[in-house]
């Protein structure tokens, strides 16, 4: 349960909603400041991306969840970046009361199991349902059958496709988040999720809204462990479009909570308002968010060219002119 959570309340991204101005001065020793810390997160292999706007300055961190601990890059340069930011904006936090806790223990089965005596075969079609029994083909126990396709399609991603998100090496919100208190940085959850709203959502949501979560989830199954590590090696190459269509990436965009109806507005919704109000904020603000988010098909890249701004990185799209940037020689154990 733990792990699950962390996985769906890591990190959190949207479209956004900043206006173009015309180009004003910057002072000389802001520009300087502005260019060590675009440097130093640079260095460190995280694809990032760059924003200006008067004397605000966006940084942009592509992360993502579930790194092999063997898959080499550099977080300490992007701790060292953090902590010379004057705002880190980081994902979303769930706001839970004791209440909120018993409740989720109380309601654990219910939230864990699917509904009367069904099974997947239920809900899924029957090509689905022949795809999962090979995938599940040698599993002793077949209590499977009767789990709620949501957690179904997290266990799928993590026993048969590699990706532990919480039990792997650090990603780039534990390390911004990390450098960012150790230096007292100013830092800002983006915005705030009630836990009881939530619980509710869980609870309440039908089975059928987890359907595309499983299917997708199975796709990155039968991609197998190596799944995981091809993600992680994109991500640290600056290769953004196949992190972004990736089969894990991919069936998180339809996971819960950004593929539910309810809830996935209202992440977006908070980033939009965090980025913009960085674009007139002075200084440098360093954001990070899921690099899936940030590169997909009209997220924020897309918005932010759109609006007229120039964004500095590696490139997004797949039919895009090439890198703006040289991925980092990261030595590899």
């Amino acid at each position: 349960m733990k792990s699950l959570f962390a996985a769906l309340f890591g990190v959190a991204l949207a479209s956004l909603l900043p206006h173009a101005a015309a180009a004003q001065t910057v002072d000389p020793q802001e520009a300087t400041q502005i260019d060590e810390v675009v440097v130093l997160a640079r260095r460190s292999g995280a694809p990032m991306w760059t924003v200006t706007k008067g004397d605000s300055t966006l940084i942009l961190v592509g992360a993502i969840r579930g790194i092999p601990r063997d898959v080499a890059w550099r977080p300490d340069a992007l701790e060292d970046a953090a902590a010379r930011a004057d705002l880190i904006l980081l994902p979303q936090e769930a706001k839970a009361s004791i209440a909120d806790i018993f409740r989720i223990i109380w309601r654990s089965r219910t939230l864990a199991r699917l509904p009367g005596e069904t099974t997947t075969a239920d809900y899924l079609a029957p090509a689905d349902q022949s795809r999962l029994e090979a995938l599940m083909a040698g599993e002793r126990n077949q209590d499977w059958r009767r789990q709620s396709l949501l957690f179904l399609g997290f266990d799928l991603m993590q026993e048969k496709a590699g990706f532990r998100a919480g039990r792997e090496g650090d990603d780039a919100v534990d390390v911004v988040r990390r450098s960012g208190r150790r230096a007292r940085v100013d830092m800002r959850p983006v915005g705030m999720v009630r836990g009881d709203e939530v619980i509710d959502n869980l609870i309440n949501a039908p089975q059928s809204l987890h359907v595309a979560c499983v299917q997708n989830a199975m796709a990155a199954a039968e991609a197998g462990p190596d799944a995981s590590r091809q993600r992680a090696e994109d991500w640290r190459a600056y290769r953004v479009p196949e992190v972004v269509a990736s089969p894990i990436e991919q069936a998180l965009r339809v996971c819960w909570p950004w593929g539910d109806p309810e809830i996935a507005p209202q992440l977006h919704q908070q980033w939009a308002a965090a980025v913009e109000t960085s674009l007139i904020s002075p200084g440098v603000t360093m954001g990070v968010a899921p690099v899936r988010l940030l590169a997909e098909e009209g997220g924020v890249l897309d918005s932010l060219k759109s609006r007229g701004f120039e964004v500095i990185g590696p490139e997004w799209k797949a039919d895009g002119p090439g890198l703006a940037v040289v991925a980092p020689d990261v030595p590899v154990p």
